[in-house]
């Protein structure tokens, strides 16, 4: 089987199926086929529907046969972190407390892509609840990474940043609280955006925090991303945080250059409030200097400490994860995975006065952010201050686990993107992130697609040994 099939993009797979060059069952069939030969080993899934995502295909193929094409994404496959609804189907959050929960309805996004055409492959598996971080004390075991399986592919969209990478779909969407799509993009070489908060509706997703939550793509190129947030944005009265503001033509602008663009790069987040991995470090300032190359003009800036907001970040997403999982951890706190207890039980050790207060500390540091950002167009900073760390070592995994400048962007709000930057002389991938104005993923987008280009970085494949091909 042709492994360029395993690795198209979900645009040029919409392309060729529309033009009828390539079938939605065979592309399907292709990916379940690069799943059944490698996922034992990465375990990215937790539940592939194979017999629904063949019908789904032979549907798609049938509609374009009739002239009756959705739009581009129709005929590609996507799969969905196991937070996600898809009705009729379980979602776990890859916790023994839901085994038997099954969807009554579609999930806000799960709706967008089936209205999109797009073929539905299953669900992903995910850090329980979104938080727990790797666990072996779970009902599923957890994902690991393509580039090396034996280090984790971050997370908490675990699964959705291995199958992606790894070739088993173009797509997948995940959920960031803290940088849980952002993350795993990092850690596995692909592409995830965190939209602006209220860009796209939470509507049947497992919560984890109200306030911080948000839904976005894992892809492999900067046109997919741009693409599956195309569809799954817009307004859902049914989601109290959505916002009614018209979405952009991510495409528009999209492959404009940078040349004329205000930068700031937020340095002090990674040679100063943490160190970064030289190497990490260095990525981010070749892109920094390939930027400026391209006629943007790139300045540092400052913001308050990387510190401040993730602690900030941090009381506010505990305090609400603790309130969502009160009952069950006085209940039934052995149903938890124990790394999933660790992470949430501090919140109840937060008062109402700390929410507050952080709420409270939370707006000046918005505002600082917005007054560095005047006149700017964008940010880069680091996205991962080290690469992920190995499987075996929980606690290197815990010490490296936060060691991530993502947090402050779901605080502030606004549109950050991580994408590839590089690899390691350890192998595995390098990154960086980009964030913009409020609604501004369509610069987020712009400023991506000119590093993506320059670097291409999306031709070079995990060098999946013997045992998973």
């Amino acid at each position: 089987m042709d492994e360029d099939l395993f690795f198209l993009s979900a645009a040029e797979a919409g392309r060729k199926i529309a033009s009828k060059e390539l079938s939605s069952i065979e592309l399907t069939k292709a990916l379940l086929a690069r799943t059944d030969a490698i996922d034992g080993n990465l375990h990215a899934y937790i539940r592939l529907l194979r017999d629904e995502a063949l019908a789904s295909a032979k549907a798609a193929d049938k509609a374009i046969a009739n002239g009756d094409i959705k739009g581009p994404l129709h005929g590609v496959p996507v799969a969905l972190k196991d937070i996600i609804d898809l009705q009729g189907v379980h979602t776990t959050a890859h916790s023994r407390l839901l085994l038997n929960n099954i969807a009554t309805a579609d999930a806000f996004v799960t709706g967008k892509l089936k209205h999109a055409g797009a073929v539905i492959t299953g669900k992903l598996a995910t850090h329980e609840f979104a938080i727990g971080g790797p666990a072996f004390d779970l009902p599923f075991p957890p994902a690991r990474n393509p580039w090396n399986r034996e280090h984790h592919p971050g997370g908490s969209s675990s699964g959705a940043g291995a199958s992606v990478a790894a070739g088993m779909v173009p797509a997948a969407l995940g959920s960031d609280t803290g940088g849980s799509v952002r993350n795993p993009a990092s850690c596995c070489g692909i592409v995830g955006i965190k939209p602006t908060y209220g860009r796209v509706s939470r509507r049947g997703v497992i919560p984890l925090s109200f306030s911080l939550d948000n839904v976005g793509p894992l892809t492999r190129t900067v046109e997919d991303s741009a693409l599956i947030l195309s569809i799954i944005a817009g307004h859902d009265p049914a989601d109290p945080a959505s916002s009614s503001r018209p979405i952009d033509d991510y495409f528009e602008e999209l492959k404009d250059g940078v040349r004329g663009l205000k930068i700031g790069l937020i340095r002090h987040f990674y040679n100063e409030d943490l160190i970064a991995d030289a190497e990490m470090a260095e990525g981010i300032e070749s892109a920094a200097k390939l930027l400026s190359s391209l006629g943007a003009e790139v300045k540092e800036i400052r913001l308050p400490s990387l510190e401040q907001y993730s602690a900030c970040n941090r009381i506010i997403m505990l305090s609400e994860a603790y309130a969502i999982h009160q009952k069950d951890l006085r209940s039934k706190p052995d149903s938890y995975s124990a790394a999933t207890r660790r992470r949430i039980l501090p919140g109840a050790f937060f008062s109402a006065a700390d929410y507050v207060n952080a709420t409270r500390k939370r707006t000046r540091l918005i505002d600082a952010f917005h007054d560095a950002m005047a006149g700017l167009d964008a940010a880069i900073t680091v996205s991962s201050h080290e690469t992920p760390a190995n499987l075996s070592d929980m606690q290197e995994v815990e010490r490296t686990y936060g060691r991530q400048a993502r947090a402050p962007f779901n605080l502030i709000g606004n549109p950050a993107i991580a994408i590839p930057s590089g690899f390691h002389s350890n192998g595995l991938p390098l990154a960086l992130q980009i964030v913009g104005r409020a609604f501004d993923e369509a610069m987020c987008f712009r400023i991506a697609w000119a590093i993506e280009q320059e670097l291409n970085l999306e031709t070079r494949r995990p060098p999946l040994h013997a045992s998973l091909t």
